[in-house]
């Protein structure tokens, strides 16, 4: 039997290929085993908020995941072995579009992992709660990104449009609680769907947002606003979204009644009468987009009730001068104690309890690392507050106490979640640890 040499001619260029494809790929796991190393050593490997539980046994390792990710320049997904894994999870910030681009469904979105539990309120695909006629839409149902929290309030208005009993002269449709990204969202879509509504807000218009650092840049993506139509900010300054949904208030005409609080939501003959610190709204249904930071977590040490203890930045300008102390390991505690310390004549001590800022993104990590370089600012991991004086901070660090100058506290420990307030209206709150 003699040898066909075109069998050679073409199955050698199948075999190079195939050779440089098994090179490459053998590449890209030892490149994602190498980040995700890195990561666990770091102690990075937590996820802030909603992220993708992947099912190996589902998974094809198509890599589509991978490649859909908007956060791929930082490796938040890799391949190791022939399957999608989550390498670096304190990048992930729930964007949701590897569980779109999945062909076999193998990801689910999950909140808290095995080890860190994350309390969400019991809340169906409808936005709807256990309490029929109450929906959450935003950070307080675990949606911090403002994109998504955007998207939640315009959906969420979406399923209070297909509840019965609307239209009623003597009752409001819903009553929006909160004014951040989604009760915005949400309360344009009220005017759209020519609801009958009311929107409160305790503090300032723009909820939390309206609170971030003077100059502070949002990440965000865009987004579709009701009456507005789509929004193409990436990345813009505090300032300038608050200036935006004010001008987008003066088009539309909405109506917002801030510094008002809710102080209680009775069910009342399958309605709801819903208290405020300026009167009373009888109401056929209520959306809750109220963040989780409404109760700053506090340290319980001797000493936080002075005055000069708070718990979050507006200016770092108001600290020259100071010596200031900033708590926590989060993106506003870096984003805080990075800002303060490019002040003139500040000296800035960042506190945080871990030993690695596995929470933050890596902008903030960065701009830490080089004023902790430049002199600018001095980093205690591994330590914890023991009192606040009222010229100084006792502090211990990795075992040993030691007492610091100080005329300034900020205390960014993040929020805790209004259980209280919840479990009053009857909404039951469920600590999620890795699950859906």
């Amino acid at each position: 039997m003699s040898f066909d040499p075109l069998i050679l001619f073409y199955a050698l260029p199948l075999l190079v290929i195939w050779a440089l494809y098994l090179g490459l790929r053998k590449k890209v796991y030892a490149s994602s085993r190498a980040t995700f190393a890195a990561a666990k050593e770091a102690g990075m490997v937590e996820p802030a908020s909603l992220h993708p539980k992947i099912d190996p046994v589902e998974c094809l390792g198509c890599g589509a995941c991978v490649r859909a990710c908007p956060e791929a320049a930082h490796n938040v997904l890799g391949m190791i072995d022939g399957k999608a894994e989550l390498i670096e999870p304190t990048y992930c910030i729930g964007h949701g579009a590897c569980k779109t681009a999945c062909p076999t469904d193998a990801i689910t979105l999950v909140f808290g992992t095995e080890t860190r539990g994350l309390d969400i309120p019991n809340v169906g695909p409808d936005f709807q709660t256990n309490v029929p006629g109450i929906f959450i839409a935003g950070e307080l149902g675990g949606m911090g990104l403002i994109r998504n929290a955007i998207e939640q309030g315009r959906q969420a208005m979406d399923s209070v449009r297909a509840l019965d009993r609307l239209g009623r002269p003597d009752i409001y449709d819903v009553v929006i609680v909160g004014c951040g990204p989604a009760g915005f969202s949400a309360s344009l879509a009220a005017m759209q769907h020519k609801l009958r509504f009311v929107t409160v807000e305790q503090d300032t218009f723009g909820g939390t947002v309206a609170h971030f650092p003077r100059g502070k840049l949002v990440m965000t993506a865009p987004a579709m606003l009701p009456l507005i139509g789509q929004v193409q900010f990436k990345e813009v300054s505090k300032e300038t979204l608050i200036a935006f949904w004010h001008d987008a208030v003066k088009k539309t005409g909405l109506k917002v009644s801030c510094g008002e609080r809710v102080d209680s939501i009775a069910q009342l003959e399958g309605d709801f009468e819903v208290t405020t610190t300026k009167g009373k709204y009888r109401t056929r249904s209520v959306l809750l987009t109220i963040g989780r930071r409404g109760t700053p977590r506090k340290l319980d040490v001797p000493g936080e009730d002075q005055s000069k203890v708070v718990y979050r930045l507006i200016d770092p300008e108001q600290y020259r001068g100071q010596h200031v102390l900033v708590v926590g390991g989060g993106d506003s505690a870096l984003e805080a104690a990075a800002s303060i310390a490019e002040e003139s004549g500040t000296t800035v001590t960042l506190s945080h309890r871990s030993e690695a800022f596995g929470r933050a993104k890596l902008k903030n990590r960065q701009r830490v690392e080089a004023a902790q370089s430049s002199g600018q600012l001095k980093v205690m991991l591994r330590s914890s507050i023991k009192k606040i004086g009222a010229d100084d901070v006792e502090i211990e660090h990795e075992g040993e106490r030691t007492t610091i100058k100080n005329d300034g506290v900020i205390i960014c420990a993040g929020g805790i979640l209004p259980n209280a307030f919840l479990k009053k209206v009857g909404i039951q709150v469920e600590t999620k640890y890795g699950t859906a």
